[in-house]
């Protein structure tokens, strides 16, 4: 299997892990934001997820922010209906 070499596709990819980690993790999601500790919660399925990332795209996609910014717009933005005091 060939590595995506294409920013876009990456972002897809990344994307589409961070939205598998939120639905199969959904306690987890809605406890993190709760408690302003999600990044706790989930540090095992986010370098889980991470390393999935890495491991499908080129090197100077692997060591961009794609990932990160997928973090923040699936998995932080989706959470925004979740009461919290970090809103």
């Amino acid at each position: 299997m060939s590595l995506i070499d294409n920013p876009e596709q990456a972002r897809r990819l990344a994307r589409a892990i961070i939205s598998d980690v939120a639905i199969y993790n959904r306690d987890k999601v809605e406890q993190g934001i709760k408690n302003d500790n999600i990044f706790e919660i989930l540090t095992d399925e986010l370098e889980e997820g991470r390393q999935h990332f890495i491991s499908r795209v080129a090197p100077q996609l692997a060591s961009s922010n794609i990932f990160e910014i997928a973090v923040v717009d699936v998995l932080i933005k989706r959470a925004g209906k979740i009461e919290s005091s970090i809103w």
